[in-house]
């Protein structure tokens, strides 16, 4: 029986993607959710999840974590700095126990984008192609919930902040059609070796983002476009680290730059159905913002 461990499995992307692998029929004791604090998964040992620490940080716990898996989801880190150094800690951990395939959420052009934000994703890649462990990429594009995250500030002040000019455009998914597809991959044949360019089927600009908020909450927002220094501080402001607030307003820019769109239907295909409108997802998250 085929052993499947995710990595990060109680934040938002991990979660998901060990709920759509039960959904997909994988019996609960074939999956590792590998987590650095075990009792945050307790949920999920409710359901017969093996759930085992690991912490990208702590070499010495992702040794047990990954033995007799035989496929590996790798989350990629949130902490800004340290993530290409714990993404290779999980990497040589995994060449270690013999783990089949490791699939890594990337970023959506990963190969080209000069993002900041790219910087990790970019060395966590070339050091899966150094270290002969079998891989697959899913770079992941934007997530519609980037924007619900911010929902009521954006409601309070009729304004969705950015530091695009308002031209380029941006394709985002849910974050759940991102977990489907790490979910089909990890179940399925034929993967080893692929680059899966993820990206919504919609592509738009951040004033029709905007004109898609207004529309769902029935009142006016208009989209604000600001220096991409004066974005970075009003997300500091807000409580955003400085150094990521400063990727996120560089990402803006990325975005007049083409580089948060694809002209693929990757995650169209992988999950069989088309990929969730944008409108779904903020409608749905409407009441919590609203609250």
């Amino acid at each position: 029986m085929t052993t499947i461990a995710v990595t990060g499995a109680t934040g938002h992307l991990g979660r998901l993607a060990v709920l759509a692998l039960l959904d997909r029929g994988v019996e609960p004791s074939s999956i590792v959710a590998a987590v650095r604090t075990p009792a945050s998964a307790q949920d999920l040992a409710d359901r017969g999840v093996q759930v085992r620490e690991a912490d990208y940080g702590r070499p010495e716990t992702l040794q047990a974590a990954l033995a007799g898996v035989d496929r590996l989801l790798l989350v990629s880190g949130n902490e800004v700095g340290r993530r290409a150094s714990g993404h290779r800690n999980v990497i040589d951990a995994a060449k270690t126990a013999g783990v089949s395939l490791v699939a890594y959420t990337s970023i959506l052009n990963a190969g080209d984008t000069t993002m900041k934000l790219a910087g990790e994703h970019q060395e966590t890649e070339e050091a899966l192609r150094a270290s002969g462990v079998p891989f697959v990429l899913l770079r992941n594009g934007w997530y519609t919930e980037n924007y619900t995250a911010a929902l009521a500030p954006t409601l309070e002040h009729g304004a969705l902040l950015g530091a695009s000019t308002g031209e380029g455009r941006v394709a985002p998914a849910a974050r759940q059609d991102y977990a489907e597809a790490a979910a089909v991959v990890l179940t399925g044949e034929g993967h080893e070796g692929q680059a899966y360019e993820l990206a919504g089927d919609r592509a738009l600009t951040l004033p029709e983002l905007a004109s898609v908020i207004a529309d769902a909450a029935g009142q006016p927002v208009a989209y604000a476009p600001m220096a991409a220094d004066e974005y970075a501080g009003v997300l500091a402001g807000a409580g955003v680290p400085a150094p990521m607030a400063e990727i996120l307003a560089d990402s803006d820019l990325g975005i007049d730059r083409g580089e948060l769109v694809t002209d693929r239907d990757d995650l169209r295909r992988l999950i069989g159905r088309p990929t969730t409108p944008v409108e779904e997802t903020i409608a749905a998250a409407l009441p919590a913002a609203a609250a």
